[in-house]
Parts: structure tokens; C-alpha cells; sequence
């Protein structure tokens, strides 16, 4: 097959996680002998042509100059371009501001969209916004032959909202096999004497939630705080907390090795997160044999089952800051590393994506 990948900003991964997802699947569309193109920016660090066979069609990206309205000229350049390319697959990977797009792709490409997470959910937008966001959810829904879902909760709300099916297929991690406690001094830290998150520093990622529980408890250990905060709210919470030593905001760590080490051997590894289906850092932290204490919602409970801790309030979180400790909990830990080598490992990943796509081009528009 002829297949194209639309909606990240490119690859190799140089951002987050549909970047990264990407990343995995071209190389393995490639390698399994599929012609296989992924748009990119055209401001993207990676400026050659093709990248492991994968070929690379740079786009213009004015969102450097003129914010997030450059993202949907950006959609709009890929999305033209794509016309003229006569892709039997087309992959969009989310629908934010491709959507309005949608009347606009190829009509003889078999579209599959990835629907992402609940994206009108997340408090950091405003009303308008988050209603422009439902309208592009449902464009996506009608402008797209087929549908993925990355959890089973975005899968059921899709069949409830829209009586639309849709496809679980969960994003993948790769288990975590090399530790090294030496990356631990730089952030004079110790193994399983501290605790953390990794999130972006939202409202919606339960970030107060979790440090107004590691405020009120007499824990002694260091809190670490991984994720970029020089922002509106990134400043609150560092004033808020400033007063305690233990809360360290130690900003972004983008090295993969410095993340999967400080999760290894942390006691504790908070995901807050609410809004989305499965969220690539919380199987990141499974693979990297994490003890997860989990907002307790559905999205998360799917992934984690009883595997894990789980919090609804910042007294939750003081209870179990105070009496856990992570060597009380090495069956877990276990049965969560073989879930991802059974279920999450890329390869499956990206097997089922594959198998996917060819029952979509059978199948046709």
C-alpha cells in the first residue's frame, strides 16, 4: 500500500507522543514493504528526504511566526499536497485543526483517523475554544471512512455520542531494561527515596491535586516535578509551593534515558492525568517497572486495572504518600512490565495498525 501519515509535525520524534507514534509505525510500515510518507514541517530539525526509507514531504509551517492559527495552515498545505499523491491510506493522527480540512481530502484515499483524546475537556481552554473542539471532533467523525481509539473509554464514548464504531488500538512503549542509578546524582536524588510526576503542568493533570497532598503530609522525601513551567500556571503552583523544600520543580527533561531512570527508581510515580484516552507516559512508567498511583478515572483504570493506586483527592494522596513503599508492591510491578511486553509492546502496536489499515483498503471507502 501507498500510505500517508498526517497531523504530527514530523519525524524523527522531536516532540511528543503522536510524533513518536509516528516514528515507530513508518519505520515499521517500511520494513513490512509498504511505500510509506510522513508530512513534516518544514521548520522540522530532520531537513532530509527520506528518514529509514521513509519518505519525507516537508511542509510550510507558519505557526513559529503567528502561534496555533499556523497549525491549521500547516494541515491545510499537508492535506493539499495530498491530493496529488494518490495514497490508498491516508493516517490522520488527531483532528484539532485538521478537521475543517476534511471536505478537503482525497476522495479516493481511504481516510483513518485517530481521534486522540477528549480534547473539549481540558480546562486550560477557554469556552469558545473548547466548542470550537466539539465541532472539530464531530467533523472528524463524518469526514473519516474508518476510526481508531487509543482507550476504551474514547471507544465507548464515540459508539454513545455519534453511534459511530471505532477501533481500540492502544499507543505502545517498549519496556525498560538498562537501568543506572548514576543519572540519580544529578538530581541529588536516591533510589525509591523520592517521589514524582511527569506531566505538562495543567489543571487537568491533577498537578495541584497531587502537591497540595504532598504539602499536607509528613513525608520526608523529595518530591520531583518534570515538566515545563514557565508558564501562567507553571508560576502559580512554584509560588504556591515555595515553601516546600521537598517540591522540586526540576522543568522539562526531554533525554529518555534521564525519564526512565528517575521512574525506575522512584517510590512513587504520580499520573494525574484526566483528560485523554492512553496516555504515552503512563505506559512509559509501567514499562520502566513504576509503582503508579493514578487519578481514578476511567481512562487510566483501563490501562491499569488493580495494578496500581489510585487517588480522587489530595487527602488520598497524603495517605498514600505517608504508609507506601514501593518493595510492598513487586507483583504489580510485574504483572504491569508483562502487560507491556504482552499488549503494549510497539511491534503489537504496530501489527494491529497494519492489520488494520489492510482490512480498511479491502473494505474501501
Amino acid at each position: 500500500m501507498k500510505i500517508a501519515i498526517l497531523g504530527t509535525r514530523g519525524v524523527p520524534n522531536n516532540h511528543g507522543g503522536f510524533e513518536q507514534f509516528a516514528e515507530y509505525l513508518s519505520k515499521y510500515l517500511v520494513d513490512k514493504g509498504h511505500e510509506t510518507y510522513v508530512y513534516n514541517s518544514h521548520d522540522h530539525p530532520y531537513q532530509n528526504s527520506e528518514w529509514n526509507g521513509v519518505k519525507i514531504l516537508h511542509k510550510y509551517d507558519p505557526e513559529f511566526k503567528i502561534g496555533t492559527a499556523g497549525q491549521f495552515i500547516y494541515d491545510f498545505n499537508c492535506v493539499k499536497d495530498a491530493r496529488n499523491r494518490n495514497f490508498d491510506i491516508i493516517l490522520q493522527l488527531g483532528y484539532t485543526s485538521s478537521s475543517i480540512w476534511g471536505w478537503y481530502l482525497p476522495k479516493k484515499s481511504v481516510i483513518i483517523t485517530n481521534m486522540d483524546g477528549l480534547e473539549w475537556r481540558r480546562s486550560k481552554y477557554s469556552p469558545k475554544v473548547r466548542r470550537f473542539l466539539k465541532y472539530a471532533e464531530k467533523l472528524a467523525i463524518n469526514t473519516s471512512d474508518y476510526l481508531v481509539s487509543d482507550s476504551v473509554g474514547i471507544q465507548e464514548y464515540i459508539h454513545e455520542k455519534y453511534q459511530k464504531k471505532s477501533k481500540y488500538i492502544a499507543y505502545g512503549a517498549n519496556l525498560f531494561q538498562n537501568p543506572n542509578s548514576i543519572i540519580l546524582k544529578e538530581y541529588s536524588v536516591e533510589e525509591c527515596c523520592y517521589n514524582m510526576l511527569i506531566a505538562r503542568l495543567e489543571p487537568e493533570n491533577s498537578i495541584e491535586v497531587i502537591l497540595d497532598g504532598v504539602n499536607d503530609s509528613n513525608s520526608k522525601y523529595p518530591f520531583l516535578v518534570v515538566g515545563k513551567h514557565n508558564t501562567v500556571y507553571g508560576e502559580y503552583l512554584k509560588d504556591k509551593y515555595k515553601s516546600d523544600e521537598r517540591i522540586k520543580f526540576l522543568g522539562g527533561i526531554y533525554n529518555i534515558d534521564a525519564l526512565n531512570n528517575l521512574r525506575y527508581y522512584s517510590n512513587i510515580y504520580f499520573h494525574g492525568h484526566t483528560v485523554g484516552g492512553t496516555n504515552p507516559s503512563l505506559l512509559e512508567a509501567m514499562a520502566s517497572n513504576s509503582l503508579i498511583c493514578a487519578n481514578n478515572n476511567i481512562f487510566n483504570k483501563a490501562i491499569l486495572k488493580s495494578e496500581a493506586l489510585y487517588f480522587n483527592n489530595s487527602n488520598d494522596v497524603k495517605v498514600i504518600l505517608e504508609n507506601t513503599n514501593k518493595s510492598d508492591y513487586q507483583d504489580i510491578l510485574e504483572i504491569n512490565c508483562n502487560k507491556i511486553i504482552n499488549e503494549f509492546d510497539w511491534d503489537i502496536i504496530n501489527k494491529h495498525y497494519l492489520d488494520y489499515m489492510e482490512d480498511c483498503f479491502k473494505k474501501g471507502k
